[in-house]
């Protein structure tokens, strides 16, 4: 499989910019990585559907007993191919030892094959047991045939295609589990920016109505003052027009007085001096 030349740029002094940024702020860039490798893993998944399709149309049907005994032949050449894989790799690193104590557990699993192998034979005719059984790999989607050698099988199990494909699915599902724990911390943010938002404008209501409150009360206090204020003035008016009254009634009342003095004064005057002409 070959995808051409990568088009990102490979810069490690990039890489710890974008590390030490992470830090500050997330950046959420797993999530690109994430969609980027679910398509290439797809892709590699409808592949490997579509050979298991392929092989089914073209091998002879056998029995579910029969195809269990080979699915146990598969099994362990892929237990064969993996350990011998892992052999070469510990002994390229200088690990002898434990290159060699694989390579004994490597023979124990050849002869658990050897013994599948013979019951897959004897199960059935000897025509069909030649016929090569091919199954796919479910990692890569590569052909791997029920009779292939040991060698064969260390060089599809240790091989790029095979050891790229696990890196991928690993990266993958550790991507996800980060997307799905950032996802989570940032809807627990939304949650909490959001309670303290609804939090802020119930506070916000509370002291808007203390504060219609307090405007209404000295709204009425103002109004009780004025209300006060005006009676004050009206009683004020009103005993200054009593007493404008009572002095006025006081004045009428003198004036009548001295009108009648007057009178009295003047028709005594006159009977005086009427009294002086008769005498």
């Amino acid at each position: 499989m070959d995808l051409g030349e990568c088009t990102k740029i490979h810069d490690l002094a990039l890489r710890a910019d974008y590390e030490i940024a992470s830090k500050e702020r997330d950046l959420f860039f797993e999530l690109d990585a994430m969609d980027h490798l679910e398509s290439f893993i797809a892709e590699c998944d409808r592949r490997t559907e579509l050979a298991k399709k392929r092989l089914a149309e073209t091998q002879e049907e056998i029995s579910a007993e029969v195809s269990a005994k080979a699915e146990k032949v598969h099994e362990l050449n892929e237990d064969i191919g993996k350990l011998l894989a892992k052999a070469e790799q510990l002994g390229a690193e200088g690990n002898v030892d434990e290159s060699q104590k694989i390579l004994m557990e490597v023979e124990k699993v050849r002869a658990k094959k050897k013994e599948a192998e013979e019951e897959y034979r004897n199960s059935m005719p000897a025509s069909s047991f030649q016929q090569q059984k091919l199954r796919v790999c479910e990692v890569c989607s590569a052909y791997l045939g029920l009779h292939d050698n040991d060698r064969r099988l260390a060089d599809h199990f240790g091989g790029k295609l095979h050891l790229g494909f696990i890196q991928i699915r690993e990266k993958l599902d550790q991507l996800r589990k980060t997307v799905a724990e950032k996802q989570e911390k940032r809807n627990q943010d939304r949650l909490r920016r959001r309670e303290e938002r609804e939090r802020e404008e119930r506070m916000g209501r509370r002291s808007g109505s203390r504060n219609r409150d307090r405007r209404r009360s000295r709204s009425r206090e103002r109004r009780r003052r004025r209300s006060r204020s005006a009676s004050r003035e009206r009683r004020k008016s009103r005993s200054r027009s009593r007493e404008r009254h009572r002095r006025h009634r006081s004045r009428s009342r003198s004036h009548s007085r001295g009108h009648r003095r007057g009178s009295r004064d003047r028709s005594s005057k006159h009977k005086k001096e009427v009294w002086t002409i008769r005498k």
